[in-house]
Formats: C-alpha cells, sequence, structure tokens
C-alpha cells in the first residue's frame, strides 16, 4: 500500500512484538519506513488518538483478536468523519452447515487450531469463533457505532466488508 500511494502515511499496531520487528525490517527494505509507523499496541490504543485516520484495515485479524468489537469501536473513535474501515476476513457463511468443500474445511480447522485459540488467549470478553460469517461481522460493526456497514465483496476466500462512521 505504501508504494501504491506515494503521499500517504501508514501506521500498523500488532500485539505482537516480534512481528512489529519484522514489519519494521520490511519497510526499511522496501525504501517506505519514512512514511510507515509501526507500533506494539492493541486496538485499544487508536481510541485516545489524537490522530484521524481516513482508511482503517484489519486483514485477516479481527477473528484473531481477543475482543474484536472493542477493536472496531476503537476504530470508529479514531476515523475522520469521511473515513472508511475495511474488513478483510476469510469467506464463511453465517451457518456452519453451509461451509462445505475444502476451503471451507481448512479455514474451520486452521482457525479451531489457531485463530480461536490465539483469540481465546486475550482473555477478551469473547471470539468470533472458527468462522464468523458476514451476519455476525456487520453486527459488530453496527454495535461498535458505524452508522453504514456492508459487505463489499465476496471471494471463494474471504469477505470484504466497508464501514462508514
Amino acid at each position: 500500500m505504501a508504494h501504491a500511494f506515494p503521499k500517504s502515511t501508514f501506521v500498523g499496531i500488532d500485539y505482537h512484538e516480534s512481528s512489529i520487528a519484522v514489519a519494521r525490517e520490511r519497510a526499511k527494505q522496501a525504501g517506505v519506513a519514512d512514511r510507515i509507523r509501526l507500533e506494539v499496541a492493541t486496538p485499544l490504543v487508536l481510541a485516545s488518538s489524537e490522530e484521524k485516520f481516513d482508511l482503517i484495515c484489519f486483514m485477516d485479524s479481527l477473528h484473531d483478536m481477543g475482543d474484536p468489537l472493542e477493536a472496531v469501536w476503537a476504530s470508529r473513535q479514531a476515523m475522520a468523519p469521511n473515513g472508511a474501515l475495511m474488513l478483510v476476513e476469510p469467506f464463511a457463511k453465517d451457518r456452519s452447515e453451509e461451509n462445505v468443500g475444502p476451503v471451507a474445511r481448512m479455514y474451520y480447522s486452521a482457525s479451531a487450531a489457531l485463530c480461536t485459540q490465539n483469540a481465546l488467549s486475550q482473555g477478551g470478553r469473547y471470539s468470533l469463533g472458527a468462522q464468523a460469517g458476514a451476519t455476525q461481522l456487520l453486527a459488530i460493526l453496527k454495535d461498535a457505532g458505524f452508522r453504514s456497514a456492508r459487505v463489499a465483496m465476496e471471494t471463494p476466500f474471504n469477505l470484504i466488508l466497508e464501514a462508514r462512521p
């Protein structure tokens, strides 16, 4: 994104210090480190920020968070009045019995073994579980204070949602 939008600045946050260290090194190698700030933090840090963001992205990460509602609420607090949130999550139907085929099996297996365990280890109020589905994701966005939220695109692998303040 930093290469595609050279007039923009970026902030990345992750609670995992080693991931931030790798991201800083990769930004340096890509020659964009001067426009990227990477912090060891949780999304809650956004709520107290004076900075307002035009675009906030969750890339295949909300389902890994111990408190996804808190994460999108904090993002809403940090958003510019005309900003947008882009949420990219693994594709899933709303009901588990509708999720059939090799991709669904792979996603459920990985999520049950890794993602859900990671979310639960963070001690949040709840996790999204093995596969959230659009209805649950849209409800979280609305509960966090977004006035509009929609599924912008579906692929065989991802749900892409847009939310506006």
